[in-house]
């Protein structure tokens, strides 16, 4: 060895000694050939680590300079980086031609990118095949950069793995056409929920810094998307290898453009039994321990004196049953029993080393000790990724393991749980812990094969589980767990199984956000009566003693949920979603161009496919539900296979946009109908490429085609204003109504209206049809083109679609304002509303027995409805304008119901007392509750005594609708102001009427100042104060080019600020007519403002969910308050609406998508309460800052009260 090597081996011993682990480190040196097994042996027989290590080191330096590159090479490959680099500048140079490394390919570069990439190393015992190699090698350079795939075949334990990593381990292979590095992926055998993982663990492992994200993605679109960026952004020009592939449409979630090469299983493929590499390496194992015994086992497998496995899986490999039974049976009998421990591993899942010390109770030292000597026999693998050491078993030897072990599976299972609670107290587990990540995937899989009913029990109907799960992983796994293991949960608590798995479903679409929502405030939302609201509510006053804040919806008994499950599986707008005809599946597709496949029950994907090239605008089911027919504003029609997600029918024959796609309802023969933009249908025979027929007569849009119950019709609806029923049989049209003759006024006719036919479909029997146009719905006599029903949906709605139940009379139907309503048909009268959505509802659709349907929408979400849930409910939903009086212990609403009455809630009883029925457009109580005033939409104004039931009418009334009402102090006037841009101030009990007319568009709002003073705004950019007495504008104030959407007054009166759709706030003196300050650096329409109660701090909201903190007195930016979204933009789920700080100016409270509290002093969100719907408009607040009232735009009352 040169004496410079020598010197720094010798320098840097003492380090050496005190950290290296010899066994990992002597494998690497005898593969290269430096070290021997006798020498190995001598090592192995020092009783301490450190003096194991003193001892190679001492062999090393009598060696020469080839085993001094291969210790160091060996230090890198194990993740002893920073004791390499003490080596580095003692490396000796060699010729390429002497250098061990050099001859197999085998640098210390390529050792590095290998380690980095998770690729696994040599088996101990490895069966070289060249040749084999070689092609796999020049089939990867002929990817020349460019993205493809590289598959190898074969039978399983032929050694496709060991054969892949081989390929890769070459240094002129990776520097030339993988620079970027490789990336191993072990996939094996996975469901949807297993493969996230994967996908996860991938994404952390490319993302190691989180630069591109703080969270792993929820579900496998999102995985697949942020491996896409991660691999073209941090790491392109790499490999991909993914490993064991068993089923196609796993491969759909790695399809992103990159260079792959991946190993899978061909059945087609013989087995030569005795030529199986894992059967020889396995034999190669036992021979290097006792090289004369070849004859011996040889004999032992061809007389297969080990009894015959029989496995319940698809393999059947006789000689590896003998090979494995011949190696167990050769372990020392003080290890024998922790081999059969490894019986209990998952498949295809690398454990942590510090998973078997706990099951072991054992140092990590000990435990790799033995786990070595299962990797030495071939009997287990060992990934080494820098110090993190991970161990897992080929498939084969997993079910060899449990057939042969199956008697004593339950008592394993409970063995690795008992231990797992020595060690652990949940939920205590760290993310950054090593094993952490395996206890939250497996703990549950654990419990349940040990029959530890009620500690899986226990664990599932945790809140603190729940919370550590879902925050690492998201929902999915977990809904996934409780659908798995129901018939273990329902024993113990049916109710309380129900509960928690109620509250995933309906609150997944919350659990996947970022940042991630107190799951404790979500659970106080629940029924009193469930076990998440118990639990939470035990925790929250628990962290309320630590200063944490928590709400209680204290009027939520009042509110029933009648989702019974909320998916969010698009990235984008569902513009469609049906039902398999079992019921168990939904399709759904939208504006993210995908097609989605999931279970009915729990929301669990089945398949995402990336459908077409633009907007998926519908999808169905085959009456078989073997096919699903998507169509696109790409113009084409596709067929795909609904278990595998394979493309079947790709047609190609419409000119413009396809609307529409519906299979006939008999199986013995399929077609698929298609309705386009360029006014034809399309028939479609899956037996035959070209369509069978094109339907000519529409002359403007085909929306919506449905064949009849028998086959023998198919209806569609057109944007020409008709409905047309078509002969399936000769494809000639039978029957054509004109639905817009039904709208045409005859006193006032007006032949240009458009009348778009939106959608129809068939009653059960097929004699009815019913047709949705502008805002009625239509029933039609199919014989005699009668028209038998009419429902007009009112002036403001529009029908979007609509469904007939396959049971029953009922129809859903989806309408513009968010909202999906159920109607009696033959009574035509309205069942039930069903509020949920937050945006547009584009699809509505009953389950084929009728017990339920689904709606989809625009916010991105599916839910799924329970129909005689639905009809039972009889829930008021109040308009959003409110007006509360806080008095002493109480809380007065005074709100407007969806049917048009007047009602006085008390907030802490629930009373309602009915008042009125009316137009009501505003309504107000008086400050000591002794009169309530209200506005209609004919501007009209009246004012209610409840004491004796008096009423006083305005005898001067608004030109249009009122829109806000107020009473002065001394409850003798009310001032009102309506969409005109008049101010009316009324002296009820003098009868004394001024109008004040100065503002030149619609006065915004206004608010009373004292002595008489008030102050108003308005489109026309302009702030007026008024005296009310005389009717005379004192101050004019010229505030913005636009319009002025805000004012708020300072609590000292001396200020008022003024927000405004030109993206820029302002603060004001009475006194000045020029602004004391221009608040500038909003991105977006600043919506309200709020004054702190001692004057000095202003805050300010936009439509872009951002809050801003001023200093009053010199206009100077404190704080900037925004929550972050999955993309990095400010948002308050919607605008920002309302906000209001509490008496100290320590709290700000803030109205938008939902409620949010924030710490003024740091600008951090201290708080989130996340309503049913969104689009708040105000936050009322008490005095002290303990109570909030607001309504959503679902129209449901929150009352909310700080826990104490």
């Amino acid at each position: 060895m040169d004496a410079k090597a020598r010197n720094c081996l010798l320098q840097h011993r003492e380090a050496l000694e005190k950290d290296i682990k010899t066994s990992y480190i002597m494998d690497h040196m005898i593969s290269d050939g430096f070290l021997t097994i006798l020498e190995e042996e001598k090592v192995r027989n020092e009783p301490t680590q450190q003096q194991r290590a003193a001892m190679l080191i001492k062999m090393i330096l009598k060696k020469d300079n080839g085993s001094y590159i291969s210790f160091y090479n060996a230090l890198l490959h194990e993740g002893y980086k920073d004791l390499a680099a003490l080596l580095h500048d003692g490396i000796p140079v060699v010729s390429s031609s002497s250098g061990k490394d050099s001859v197999s390919g085998i640098t210390s570069y390529v050792r590095t990118v290998l380690c980095e990439g998770g690729v696994p190393q040599r088996p101990v015992v490895f069966v070289a095949r060249k040749k084999l190699v070689n092609a796999i090698q020049q089939k990867l350079s002929k990817l020349n950069g460019e993205p493809g795939w590289v598959t190898i075949y074969g039978m399983a334990g032929c050694g496709k793995s060991v054969l892949a990593a081989e390929a890769v381990r070459d240094h002129s292979l990776l520097k030339r056409c993988f620079p970027g590095g490789v990336h191993w992926v072990s996939v094996g055998k996975q469901d949807k929920s297993g493969l996230l993982m994967k996908l996860q663990n991938l994404c952390t492992r490319l993302d190691q810094d989180e630069s591109f994200s703080q969270r792993l993605p929820l579900n496998i679109e999102e995985a697949k998307d942020r491996l896409r960026i991660l691999l073209l952004r941090k790491h392109p020009s790499s490999l991909l290898i993914l490993d064991d592939i068993w089923d196609p449409w796993v491969l759909k979630a790695f399809d992103n453009q990159c260079q792959i090469l991946l190993t899978t299983r061909d059945k087609s493929v013989t087995d030569s039994v005795m030529g199986s590499p894992l059967v020889v390496s396995l034999i190669g194992a036992l021979l290097r321990d006792f090289p004369n015994r070849w004859e011996y086992y040889l004999r032992q497998l061809q007389n297969k004196q080990f009894k015959r496995i029989r496995k319940s899986s698809s393999y059947d490999y006789e000689a590896l049953d003998e090979a494995m039974s011949i190696s167990v049976e050769m372990l020392r009998e003080d290890i024998k029993n922790y081999y059969t421990d490894l019986s209990i591993l998952p498949k295809d899942v690398k454990v942590p080393t510090k998973v078997l010390c706990i099951l072991w109770d054992m140092e990590t030292e000990e435990v790799e000790d033995i786990l070595q000597e299962f990797v030495n026999k071939s009997l287990l693998f060992c990934d080494r990724n820098g110090k993190s050491f991970r161990y897992y078993l080929h498939d084969l030897q997993v079910d060899f393991l449990t057939e042969k072990n199956c008697s004593q599976l339950q008592d394993l299972h409970k063995k690795i749980i008992t231990q797992f609670q020595r060690y652990y107290q949940l939920p205590s587990l760290l993310p950054d812990q090593e094993d952490c990540m395996y206890w939250y995937n497996f703990l549950a899989y654990h419990m349940a094969s040990a029959k530890m009913h009620k500690e899986l029990c226990a664990l599932m109907f945790s809140l603190d589980w729940i919370k550590a799960k879902t925050e690492l992983v998201g929902p999915a796994h977990l809904i996934h767990e409780f659908v798995e293991y129901r018939h273990i949960l329902d024993e113990k608590d049916c109710a309380v199984s129900e509960n928690f798995q109620e509250f995933l479903s309906l609150n997944g679409h919350l659990l996947g956000r970022q940042p991630f929502p107190n799951i404790v405030q979500l659970g106080l939302c629940e029924p009193e009566t469930s076990e998440v609201y118990q639990q939470a509510k035990l925790q929250a006053k628990q962290e309320v003693d630590n200063g944490t804040l928590y709400l209680e919806w204290t009027n939520k008994k009042t509110i029933m949920n009648l989702s019974r499950l909320v998916v969010r599986p698009h990235t984008d707008a569902v513009y469609h979603a049906c039902f398999s005809e079992d019921g168990q599946r939904i399709a759904s597709c939208g504006a993210d161009k995908t097609l989605q496949v999931f279970k009915a029950e729990t929301g669990e994907k089945l398949l995402e496919i990336k459908a077409h090239e633009d907007e998926v605008l519908c999808c169905a089911f085959s009456t078989d539900d073997r096919f699903i027919a998507t169509c696109s504003v790409d113009k084409k029609v596709k067929i795909w296979n609904s278990m595998t997600g394979e493309l079947v029918h790709n047609y190609d024959e419409h000119s413009e946009q396809v609307n529409c796609c519906h299979f006939t309802n008999s199986s013995h023969h399929f077609l698929l109908a298609t309705g386009s933009s360029d006014c034809v249908l399309k028939l479609w025979d899956l037996n035959q490429k070209p369509c069978r027929n094109t339907l000519f007569g529409h002359i403007n849009s085909v929306n919506h085609c449905r064949f009849s119950p028998d086959d023998k019709l198919l209806a569609s609806c057109s944007a020409d204003g008709t409905l047309k029923l078509w002969d399936v049989t000769s494809a000639n049209e039978r029957k054509s109504i004109n639905v817009k003759q039904f709208f045409l006024n005859s006193e006032d006719p007006q032949e240009d209206m458009e009348v778009i036919v939106k959608c129809c479909s068939w009653s059960a029997d097929g004699a009815r049809i019913m047709v949705a146009a502008k805002n009625k719905i239509f029933l039609f006599d199919i014989h005699t083109n009668d028209l038998l029903g009419e429902i007009h949906m009112g002036h403001h709605s529009t029908i979007q679609y609509c469904d007939f139940s396959p049971q029953n009379h009922l129809a859903v139907v989806a309408l513009s304002q968010y909202c999906v309503e159920l109607w009696n048909i033959d009574s035509c009268s309205k069942v039930a509303d069903c509020r949920g959505h937050l945006s547009w509802v584009h699809g509505v659709m009953f389950s084929p027995d009728g017990s339920s349907f689904l709606t989809s929408s625009d916010d991105q979400t599916i839910r799924l409805w329970e129909t005689k849930k639905v009809c039972k409910n009889s829930a008021i939903m109040l308009k959003q304008e409110v007006d509360v009086v806080f008095q002493e212990n109480e809380v007065m609403v005074l709100a407007v119901d969806h049917i048009k009455r007047l009602q006085l809630i008390n907030g802490k009883t629930g009373q309602i007392d009915y008042l009125t029925e009316a137009q009501v457009s505003c309504c107000c109580l008086s400050p000591h509750l002794q009169y309530i005033a209200f506005g209609d939409e004919n501007g009209a104004i009246e004012i209610l005594e409840p004491v004796n039931n008096r009423i006083f009418q305005s005898r001067i009334r608004h030109k249009k609708t009122v829109r806000h009402i107020q009473f002065t102090a001394d409850e003798k006037t009310l001032i009102s102001s309506s969409d005109d841009s008049a101010i009316q101030v009324w002296n009820w009990q003098l009868e004394e009427y001024d109008v004040l007319q100065a503002h030149q568009e619609t006065v915004k709002d206004f608010r009373l100042l004292k002595n008489s003073r008030l102050l108003s705004w308005s489109f026309d950019g302009t702030v007026k104060v008024w005296n009310i007495i005389t009717g005379k504008v004192e101050k004019d104030f010229v505030c913005h080019q636009g319009t002025v959407l805000s004012c708020d007054i300072s609590h000292d009166a001396t200020k008022f600020s003024s927000t405004s759709a030109d993206k820029t706030a302002k603060i004001w003196s009475f006194d000045l007519l020029s602004p004391l300050h221009e608040l500038r650096g909003h991105n977006g329409c600043v919506r309200c403002s709020a004054f702190s109660v001692d004057s000095t701090l202003l805050a300010t909201g936009d439509d872009n969910g951002e809050i801003r903190i001023w200093n009053v007195s010199n206009g100077e930016l404190l704080h900037l308050c925004a929550p972050l979204s999955e993309e990095g933009a400010a948002t308050h789920g919607g605008w920002v609406t309302d906000l209001c700080f509490s008496p100290d100016g320590k709290m700000l409270i803030s109205a938008g998508g939902y409620l949010k509290w924030w710490n003024v002093v740091t600008g951090q969100s201290l708080q989130t309460f996340y309503t049913n719907g969104t689009n708040l408009k105000k936050i009322h607040v008490s005095p002290d800052f303990k109570t909030y009232v607001t309504v959503d735009n679902l129209g449901i009352l929150y009352i909310l009260q700080t826990l104490e």
